[in-house]
């Protein structure tokens, strides 16, 4: 039984109707928590745990395996900036996620990881 709703999310986004593409031209708002020339980090709007932190390139990329053959670097960049988020914002333990595919969970096609912890490291 196929869903129409699954049948979309098959569909690679472009930049022009990608929301993380919105946010990255800031014309959809984000509580944005850290930032480089190449990566951006918010806090997701549905969080999953207390700690649910998303980053992502600010250049397009469908997911994170096409993200890796066209920019390693700034894959590297990426990995960085999320262990550095989970430092700041967990007690060490955390999830660095990736979800490839709509089979896998990617409802949103451009690559992003997800930060998660259920321990805050302010205790929050």
């Amino acid at each position: 039984m196929e869903l129409g709703l699954a049948k979309t999310r098959l569909k690679p986004m472009t930049e022009a109707n990608c929301i993380f593409c919105k946010i990255v031209s800031g014309d959809i708002a984000a509580d944005i928590i850290a930032e480089s020339p190449n990566t951006l980090a918010f806090k997701d709007i549905a969080p999953l745990s207390k700690v649910h932190l998303l980053v992502i390139p600010r250049k397009h990329y469908n997911n994170v395996v096409e993200l890796s053959d066209a920019s390693p670097a700034v894959l590297g960049e990426l990995m960085t900036q999320a262990t550095t988020l989970a430092k700041e914002h967990t007690n060490g333990s955390f999830k660095l996620q990736f979800n490839t595919g709509s089979e896998a969970g990617q409802t949103i096609f451009h690559a992003h990881a997800h930060v998660l912890s259920d321990n805050s490291k302010d205790g929050s």
